[in-house]
């Protein structure tokens, strides 16, 4: 059984439920740690329109809340995390958000390009040619890369994100000579600096339907050891730790055995 879930979310940001009841889900499916990691209020310039109201005047009482429930919750114990925007012109204002609040770990996260929401199916039209689609993918890769140097993480989240509404063309972009280098140039960063990947069960609940990462770019990662952290990326208390079996035997399959959590920044392994 997987012991940790580390990439939860509540309805501060697009979330659907308060994080008690994240928490009481996390209680029911026996875990023995739940980490909450709210999206980053994101500075002028960027936005989400997935968010619900002010995420920026919100996120102070998502801090408070999971802090009151760190303090009450021995079982799962609680870990308050951050899942940070890689916004390269804003370092400044991410370095800020992290050292603002006790973190016990931060979550890093490539959710734009130059300003491109990566995750928005208007982003992936039919005007987009797989010239810009091919791109776009070495973009992200360099920008992980940059992410993992930055220092400002401890893990970075589904590593191969930019998927998720184009997994056909970003499969066949895989298949091409050099682009798994640059998959690799990125992973081999994060292994440099210390940092985790995640090994997610998101994606199957989402149009490309695999895990994040998927078989290519998780056997890069086996075979250089890089470690892993997982998590649900759940919006919902019905997400929590979801499809947790089946992530389980995916990760044995590439020889993993145990994952990471961090306890006020120091990581800790978890055998599963």
């Amino acid at each position: 059984m997987i012991p940790a879930d580390l990439h939860n979310h509540t309805c501060i940001s697009h979330g659907k439920d308060q994080a008690s009841a994240m928490l009481a889900a996390a209680q029911k499916r026996g875990l023995a740690w739940y980490g909450f990691t709210e999206h980053s209020p994101l500075p002028s310039g960027y936005e989400c329109p997935l968010y619900q109201g002010d995420l920026a005047w919100g996120f102070p009482s998502y801090v408070e809340e999971v802090l009151r429930l760190q303090a009450e919750s021995s079982q799962p114990q609680v870990l308050l995390g951050l899942e940070l925007d890689w916004l390269p012109d804003k370092q400044g204002y991410s370095i800020d958000l992290v050292r603002r609040w006790p973190f016990d770990y931060v979550l890093g996260s490539v959710h734009f390009l130059a300003g491109l929401p990566v995750g928005s199916p208007r982003s992936w039209g039919e005007d987009v040619g797989e010239e810009e689609r091919y791109a776009r993918y070495a973009a992200y890769y360099a920008e992980t890369a940059a992410l993992a140097r930055s220092g400002l993480v401890h893990a970075v989240a589904h590593v191969d994100f930019i998927k998720i509404r184009c997994i056909e063309s970003f499969r066949h972009w895989l298949s091409q000579t050099g682009s798994l280098d640059m998959v690799a140039d990125a992973l081999s960063a994060m292994k440099a600096a210390g940092v985790a990947m995640e090994l997610s069960s998101a994606g199957l609940r989402r149009p490309c339907a695999e895990p994040y990462p998927g078989p290519a770019v998780m056997r890069l990662a086996a075979d250089m050891g890089l470690p892993i952290v997982i998590g649900s990326d759940a919006h919902a208390a019905s997400e929590v730790a979801a499809q947790f079996d089946y992530l389980e035997e995916y990760a044995r399959s590439f020889g993993y055995r145990e994952s990471l959590i961090f306890i006020q920044g120091q990581a800790q392994s978890l055998s599963f």
